[in-house]
């Protein structure tokens, strides 16, 4: 059987009235992936609040802060050392042993990086590590030699090497995070996600719509469905998505660019990004939301 852990990463845009963040995310999802600890370090007396308010069951992952991973660079410095074990006194306070490295595109790794590797005391703790930079024979090798978790976007490729954890940041196809999940995208995550028989699946989502698409990612592995993204369908559905925020007039690759990242439900259990539409209207300006529907309006169906 396999185990998910699904939910984003932190916990401060789920709001809800008169209900502290963390404890109100904790009630609907199982795992949270703790972004402050890579910008800020949080003190003992906080991270020892987070692990008192969410379900024992609840699992927490601690990012390593980036003066590690982008200032200092993994290598046997005291320095180095310090931010690390703070990282993972954080980890034993909310009773994980997952750490994750982000390393940037700019790091490549050197016998540096294996030598603070080698150095570390790892017990209890499962290393992930985002590798931004490209992906060579030394690096897979470096990983697997610490048994550490390749952490890929899913969404976008397959890990090189597969172990019996599978860590994945999702953002999507757009730029930085700004992207939201069809149906399709999300089978085809979980599909790639199953493809490496790994025991523990961990997914964190990171786009502008992350609660909303772990939310549907998780209501399809309970029931088989996925929840719809608006509360109509066709022509009807892209007026709700495009009254949230568009402005006018405006051109058409004007929307493309703003809008076009959107989902919507074309209709019952079947959704599309709302650029497969915006690029089959006439190619004009637009005065108001009534101009574009009306050209949506044959093009949905």
């Amino acid at each position: 059987m396999v185990n998910y852990l699904v939910g984003t990463g932190g916990w401060a845009y789920f709001n809800v009235p008169d209900k502290p963040s963390l404890k109100a995310y904790s009630e609907i999802f199982n795992f949270v992936e703790v972004n402050y600890t890579f910008y800020e370090y949080p003190t003992i007396s906080t991270v020892e609040k987070w692990r008192r308010i969410v379900p024992k069951d609840f699992t927490f992952s601690v990012r390593c802060h980036q003066d590690l991973t982008h200032r200092i660079g993994l290598k046997p410095d005291n320095g180095a050392y310090e931010i690390f074990y703070k990282a993972k006194g954080y980890a034993d306070i909310l009773q994980t042993p997952y750490l994750v490295l982000e390393t940037p595109a700019s790091y490549t790794i050197n016998s540096d990086a294996k030598g603070f590797l080698a150095s570390l005391n790892l017990k209890g703790i499962q290393l992930v590590w985002e590798y931004r930079a490209q992906i060579t024979p030394q690096v897979t090798n470096l990983m697997q030699d610490f048994n550490i978790v390749q952490c890929v976007d899913l969404s976008l490729k397959k890990p090189t090497f597969y172990t019996e954890v599978t860590y994945s940041r999702l953002f999507g196809k757009g730029q930085q995070n700004i992207y939201q999940f069809t149906d399709n995208e999300l089978s085809e995550i979980q599909r790639r996600a199953e493809e490496t028989n790994s025991k523990q699946i961990i997914l964190a989502y990171h786009g502008v719509r992350m609660n909303g698409d772990a939310l549907r990612f998780q209501q399809h592995l309970k029931t088989g469905d996925y929840l719809p993204v608006t509360s109509a369908t066709g022509a009807d559905s892209a007026k709700e998505v495009l009254a949230q925020d568009s402005t006018f007039p405006t051109s058409k690759a004007e929307l493309i660019k703003s809008q076009g990242w959107k989902v919507i439900d074309v209709k019952q259990n079947q959704t599309a990004h709302l650029s497969d539409f915006l690029k089959r209207i006439p190619d004009k300006n637009y005065n108001d939301l009534k101009e574009v529907l009306k050209e949506l309006k044959p093009v949905i169906g």
